[in-house]
């Protein structure tokens, strides 16, 4: 990483990121303490030319069901591929019952 000015740093890119700008704003970087048990090779994540991929469901882990004054509204937290148990995301149930019924079961 290389400072650019105050507030902007280069980053060193892999070639196959070329798309990506390599200057970014320190307030768009975060300070990570690593862990060995959380570094995902970068050959396991399939990215496409519109430098998007697409996140894999794994598990529904839990559920649980809202009430607001007239209406329940029913989540779900989900696992997804290449990410640990506790960046399950609580999502509404509604489409993701639709897109992966093999795991509403």
């Amino acid at each position: 990483m290389q400072e650019v000015g105050q507030v902007a740093n280069r980053l060193e890119l892999p070639p196959e990121m070329s798309l990506a700008h390599p200057v970014f704003h320190v307030s768009m970087l975060k300070m990570v303490v690593g862990y060995p048990s959380l570094i995902i090779p970068v050959e396991t994540i399939e990215v496409n030319e519109e430098f998007t991929y697409d996140e894999i469901l794994v598990a529904i882990l839990d559920r649980q069901v809202r009430k607001l004054r007239n209406k329940e509204i029913a989540s779900v937290k989900m696992l997804w591929r290449n990410k640990q148990v506790e960046e399950a995301t609580w999502e509404a149930e509604g489409g993701k019952k639709r897109k992966y019924p093999h795991l509403f079961v």
